[in-house]
């Protein structure tokens, strides 16, 4: 069969690139997925999912046994002529984004993948776009304003996640002078905004999950504040967005942040959560240093169910700009919702699976 598109993916069955996969399958788009040897069944299942829900065949999806890690993504040679002969595009999203990462693990999966990964991209005879998935905290500890044009800086870094998705994010960069490429920085991605669902419990879900233990009680004492903004995300907005720019000629070259341009302050994202669990907002405001001092003691953790190293990011002061990517998905028709239209969705959805496996 003739393919118009034949697409390479790194990081699936995860929950982002498995979305992305649905959202691009087509009779006419062959899939080559790249996967490690302990997903390969899961990677199936969800491959099985995909074709009967959007009446693809089967046959359109390959899945690849590698891993980014080594070289050649660790793809067995029988497996790469074919590949290297029709992949027109990439997208690159396997990386390890616990904000706990080891060193190691780190600098092996971040950095050394992605290099991997771009000498692959070299080696691919008819590349039309190499897509990129970075993250909003490249930034690190810089402060203000972050224009999706900014990259180096030497403000330094919370963690080894942030560290070594930048130095990727560097290599990536570069390689804007020989291939088309584009990269996208998401903030920290929620659930849908339509379905709630997500795979996975943190950031905004620690605060979802304090104030569901006793909503009357706890909305009282607002643990936010005025200042400080946290931008998020719905994961089918990020989906979305790469599915459009990353076949759109005026993204070639750019690198665009997938954040809201109006995001809340924490105090604001308090209020929206605990008037949906109990009818009401919060009623006192203590001064932000307090509740930072709180926040980050060992007594903390068991109480309010934030780890000691997820603090930070409620008390971030940094805004993205998003004016290129706004711009370039007006065109798609595609907008960022606010938080407030979709919160009451991510709660049902907490509610139904308090737990996730």
């Amino acid at each position: 069969m003739s393919f118009t598109r034949s697409i390479f993916i790194t990081g699936f069955p995860g929950f982002i690139a498995g979305r992305l996969v649905e959202r691009l399958a087509s009779a006419d788009t062959q899939f080559f997925l790249l996967v490690q040897p302990q997903f390969v069944d899961t990677a199936m299942e969800s491959v099985e999912k995909i074709s009967h829900a959007r009446n693809v065949p089967l046959e359109n999806f390959a899945l690849v046994e590698g891993d980014i890690t080594k070289p050649n993504l660790g793809i067995a040679e029988t497996d790469i002529d074919p590949i290297t002969a029709e992949a027109t595009d990439i997208f690159h999203l396997a990386a390890v984004y616990d904000l706990e990462v080891a060193k190691d693990l780190a600098y092996a999966v971040n950095l050394g993948g992605t290099k991997n990964v771009n000498e692959f991209a070299r080696s691919l005879r008819k590349l039309r776009r190499y897509s990129y998935v970075s993250t909003c905290y490249v930034a690190g500890k810089r402060k203000g304003r972050i224009l999706e044009t900014d990259l180096e800086h030497n403000a330094g870094f919370r963690n080894f996640y942030e560290e070594t998705k930048y130095l990727a994010e560097m290599e990536v960069e570069r390689l804007k002078k020989e291939l088309p490429v584009t990269i996208f920085r998401p903030s920290i991605v929620v659930g849908d905004s339509k379905t709630g669902e997500t795979a996975k419990y943190d950031g905004i879900y620690y605060l979802i999950h304090y104030l569901r233990r006793a909503p009357t009680l706890l909305r009282l004492i607002n643990v936010g504040n005025t200042k400080v903004r946290l931008n998020l995300v719905p994961v089918d907005f990020v989906v979305e967005s790469m599915a459009a720019l990353a076949f759109d000629e005026s993204a070639e070259g750019e690198t665009l942040a997938l954040a809201d341009p109006a995001p809340l302050t924490t105090a604001e994202l308090f209020d929206a959560i605990a008037a949906k669990l109990s009818g009401k907002p919060s009623a006192v405001k203590p001064p932000p240093r307090l509740i930072e001092v709180s926040l980050s003691t060992p007594i903390s953790p068991p109480i309010t169910g934030l780890p000691l190293f997820g603090v930070p990011y409620f008390f971030i002061e940094q805004e993205y700009d998003t004016r290129e990517s706004a711009n370039q998905l007006l065109q798609h028709g595609i907008r960022c919702p606010r938080f407030g239209s979709y919160v009451g969705n991510l709660l049902n959805f907490v509610e139904k699976h308090p737990k996730l496996n």
